[in-house]
């Protein structure tokens, strides 16, 4: 007679990210912080989830998981995009959706444009993961005209936050305005690249990720992606990882 193995069970960060709650690694934060619990015992990283356990985070019980939801918003600026509760000018205050979603990535609360938003842990996880793989699109205004050889250098690479940006699709649009994608989401990156050439950013907006557009989406409204934008993404993340 065979013996029955115990089930393997799931990664506790994992299970919540796949509940909804958050993403894998704001959970993880969560558990560093010892407001996860098992069957009423705190946990570890290492933790695994079994068939019959329950979770939860300060007390409150991790449900299934709800049905998924993906948002495009057009952040304005001064919206800053984190969950912290103690910022008021935080993104989940300012969209004060009925469910719980939580950003995708970040864009500076000086910055507007196409943010992403979900319920959805797992695909948040995939998404940063393969971060330097995904372009993002923005067009840029600065506060003084620009050079061919600022544009040039722009698009070899600037050494900033002690390395070298990787080499972009740049283009001139005005005297002070060009179109960027990059690849790369280093902190304050494309601020960062002007000032090293001595410009100052007026006004930076975000206008696509992956294969979704901002569009004429005003500023401060938002839009559920459509079907055909989620399968795309579902195929370009699983694309990325085989």
């Amino acid at each position: 007679m065979k013996s029955v193995q115990k089930e393997e069970g799931i990664q506790i960060n994992k299970y919540i990210s796949n509940s909804g709650f958050c993403s894998r690694r704001e959970a993880e934060k969560l558990i560093e912080q010892a407001r996860v619990t098992i069957n009423d015992e705190m946990v570890l990283l290492t933790a695994r989830v079994y068939p019959g356990d329950v979770v939860a985070i300060d007390g409150e019980i991790i449900k299934n998981k709800q049905k998924p939801i993906y948002i495009a918003l057009n952040k304005p600026v001064g919206v800053t995009s984190t969950t912290d509760e103690t910022d008021k000018s935080n993104i989940i205050r300012f969209m004060n959706h009925p469910k719980r979603i939580f950003p995708v990535g970040r864009l500076d609360k000086d910055s507007e444009g196409l943010i992403l938003l979900t319920n959805d842990g797992d695909i948040v996880n995939k998404i940063l993961r393969a971060g330097n793989n995904n372009e993002k699109e923005y067009v840029v205004s600065v506060d003084k005209e620009l050079t061919p050889e600022m544009i040039r250098q722009m698009g070899n690479g600037v050494k900033i936050l002690g390395e070298r940006t990787k080499p972009c699709y740049i283009k001139q649009e005005a005297q002070r305005k060009f179109r960027i994608i990059l690849k790369q989401g280093l902190n304050r990156q494309i601020r960062r690249m002007c000032a090293e050439f001595g410009y100052k950013v007026k006004d930076l907006k975000r206008i696509r990720i992956m294969h979704i557009q901002l569009g004429n989406l005003a500023v401060g409204k938002w839009r559920y992606l459509t079907p055909t934008e989620i399968e795309q993404l579902e195929r370009l993340l699983d694309k990325a990882y085989n």
